[in-house]
């Protein structure tokens, strides 16, 4: 027996598919329109979904975009409706449709196209959520845009980041479907061409250009130069102006040619409103992968989220919302348990190890500090050298060191 989602806005076409397909053993649950179709998809994973293309809030192919992008289209869909065209059967076909059935539904043909696509076998979550997840937010539906439209042009693109910054989830956005990714910010050997051969089509990826070492800015060079050859794109994100860099003996042109094309994306911290639907579905997406069970954020622990500042941007938040999930108790987590996570996280850090060596008292100190100051100037490195006595290139080192994984803003 499948189960089987069936969304239709019109109540007489959803009870005559319930009858026909209970007729047939199948277990069929109903959705009015696609706020209810999201409740049900996120309640359970349905064998088959039967989708409406006309409906009042959000239409069919809406829908399916949606959850093509948050990695939940992991199950065949066969599209419905009374008066679709050509063009709009073919869109649904290449968003991941299975069928596309025109009403009124011929029994046969229904009973057909139900059989194949339970026979299919079930679809691959992506890997990683992008930009195209998140439907309901302005700013980043105009950051998607603005993203694909500069990287038609450019094949390098340069993010000016600070805290909250949300490069990973940029980059990982215009990374083709099956194509390479590259992170030069790991690569601690020079690059060779069998790696760029492999990544061809692929992005390049940095994190933080003023934490690259002497070889791995030789790497990007050498990278930088081989774009076009290989068909990459060079995404890479800084904090720092192209002067500070030429100022630590970075190669002139390279700088220059790195800050021909920039943007600048939101923060997390100034996209605070938006912060509940970003947490829900990196929620849904953890449960997908399966690296979470199934749960769900109460209302009110969806506004302790947002009511936290997230200097760490996207990986602090994507890492939170997996260490609240795998040590709930209940299916909901509340607000309290949102609390309670942030509470513990800065007492501990205030829970310094005196009993232990000194070197590792030392280091405990100076990660507080260092995670006290850049929380208290947003991040702006400038600042928080000035406040600490150190050069900048210090500073970024001992960042590096201590494991302090936040953006960097410069004055």
């Amino acid at each position: 027996m499948a189960k089987i989602l069936v969304v239709d806005d019109e109540i007489g076409i959803r009870e005559l598919l319930r009858e026909i397909l209970n007729d047939e053993g199948h277990d069929v649950v109903l959705a009015e329109n696609a706020a209810a179709a999201r409740t049900a998809r996120q309640a359970g994973r349905p064998d088959l979904v039967l989708l409406d293309i006309w409906m009042p809030d959000t239409d069919g192919v809406t829908l399916l975009k949606e959850w093509a992008a948050t990695g939940m289209l992991t199950m065949p869909v066969l599209m419905m409706s009374g008066h679709g065209t050509i063009d709009t059967a073919v869109e649904a076909i290449r968003l991941g449709a299975l069928d596309f059935l025109e009403k009124p539904i011929a029994l046969q043909k229904l009973l057909a196209a139900v059989k194949r696509g339970l026979q299919q076998q079930p679809v691959k979550t992506q890997a990683h959520l992008t930009l195209a997840a998140f439907t309901r937010s302005a700013p980043l539906r105009d950051l998607r845009k603005r993203l694909e439209q500069v990287m038609q042009k450019s094949r390098l693109v340069l993010l000016r980041v600070g805290a909250g910054a949300l490069s990973e989830l940029c980059a990982r956005s215009l990374q083709p479907v099956g194509g390479g990714w590259l992170d030069l910010g790991a690569l601690t050997q020079p690059i060779e061409l069998h790696l760029l051969e492999a990544n061809r089509g692929g992005i390049v990826y940095i994190d933080n250009l003023a934490l690259l070492t002497r070889s791995q800015q030789r790497n990007l060079a050498f990278v930088a130069e081989r774009l076009d050859k290989y068909d990459l794109r060079l995404i890479a994100a800084a904090s720092c102006q192209p002067e500070e860099l030429i100022q630590e003996s970075w190669d002139a042109l390279l700088v220059r040619r790195l800050f021909e094309v920039t943007l600048v994306p939101p923060s997390l911290l100034e996209l605070k409103d938006d912060v509940p639907e970003i947490a829900n579905q990196l929620l849904n997406h953890l449960i997908e992968t399966g690296q979470i069970g199934r749960h769900t954020f109460s209302t009110a622990a969806l506004n302790a989220l947002r009511n936290i500042p997230w200097m760490g941007g996207f990986s602090e938040l994507r890492s939170a919302i997996r260490s609240l999930a795998l040590s709930a108790l209940d299916n909901e987590i509340g607000p309290e348990e949102v609390n309670r996570f942030v509470s513990k996280s800065s007492a501990a850090a205030l829970a310094l190890p005196l009993d232990e060596p000194l070197r590792v008292a030392r280091e405990a100190f100076e990660r507080l500090y260092f995670e006290h100051h850049l929380k208290l100037e947003d991040g702006n490195i400038t600042r928080v050298a000035e406040k600490s006595g150190l050069e900048r290139t210090h500073l970024y080192r001992k960042l590096k060191q201590l494991g302090i994984p936040v953006g960097r803003k410069a004055e």
